[in-house]
Formats: C-alpha cells, sequence, structure tokens
C-alpha cells in the first residue's frame, strides 16, 4: 500500500507541477513574426487588458497634469485609481492565460502607482512625480516590447 501512496504523490506532484508551468508561468503564448511573445486571449479579454492599458496612460496623463500644477491630491488620486485595487477585477481564467513576466510587470505597474500615490501625500510635493513616472513607464516599454496581444480562434 506504500508503494501505491507513494506512486500516487508522485503523480500528482508531477501534474501540480505541469498546471503551475501552464496557469502561473507560461500562460497561453506562442511566439510572434516580430520577435515578441504572442499571448492569444479571447476577444474580451484582449479587450479588458487593452483597457487597462489605457487606464495607465490617462493616469499618466492625469499625475503629469497636476503636478505641474503642483496638485497633491489631484496625483495621488489618480495615481491610486490604476492602484493594485484597480487590478482586482481581473478574473482567474484570464491571469492563467497571462505569462509570469506580463503579470510582474503589470502588478509591478499597479503597485508603483500606489507608491507614487502614498509618497506624493506623504511629502506633499510633486517635484519628485517626472522621474517617478519614467520609471513607471519603463513598465510599459519593457511590456510592449517583449509582449503582444492576439485574438485566438474562439
Amino acid at each position: 500500500m506504500c508503494r501505491f501512496c507513494w506512486f500516487l504523490s508522485i503523480v500528482l506532484a508531477i501534474a501540480a507541477a505541469g498546471l503551475a508551468w501552464k496557469f502561473i508561468l507560461s500562460g497561453e503564448t506562442v511566439p510572434a513574426s516580430d520577435g515578441r511573445t504572442a499571448i492569444v486571449l479571447e476577444a474580451g479579454e484582449r479587450d479588458l487588458v487593452l483597457a487597462e492599458m489605457r487606464a495607465f496612460l490617462e493616469a499618466v496623463q492625469k499625475v503629469l497634469d497636476a503636478s505641474v500644477r503642483g496638485d497633491v491630491t489631484a496625483v495621488a488620486e489618480a495615481a491610486r485609481a490604476v492602484g493594485r485595487a484597480a487590478a482586482a477585477p481581473v478574473p482567474g481564467s484570464l491571469l492563467g492565460k497571462l505569462p509570469l513576466g506580463f503579470k510582474q510587470l503589470g502588478f509591478a505597474t499597479h503597485d508603483g502607482f500606489d507608491r507614487l500615490a502614498m509618497d506624493v501625500e506623504a511629502l506633499g510635493d510633486t517635484a519628485e512625480v517626472p522621474e517617478r513616472l519614467a520609471q513607471l513607464m519603463n513598465n510599459c516599454v519593457g511590456c510592449h516590447a517583449t509582449f503582444r496581444l492576439e485574438v485566438g480562434a474562439q
């Protein structure tokens, strides 16, 4: 009986590792013709991801505008609007299709906006906003240089 238990444990561990590889690390990806990694999504999932990217871009514009005016409250509000709380409504089925590197860049960007909001409020100053946004934009540039979104056969 012990051999069977060990065998079953090994089979389950291999299955769990395979599922972790598929749904946590690799996602639904294929090599793209331009050298990037194509993430294969359904049309609605692609629309959701693109809407989140547009929200980041809108937040960058609002944060920059508010920082030029020295409006600490508006900077914090605009940054917090795309912080980690904004990532909450993403369905688990979509997260399973996104490769680990994409998720890491996305979560780091959400976290970066949250930190920007907290730091601006704590300091009461917008002087560091352009530098912080430049750092955050490195995530955007890196993501777009590495990944692209494609709609798969439905």
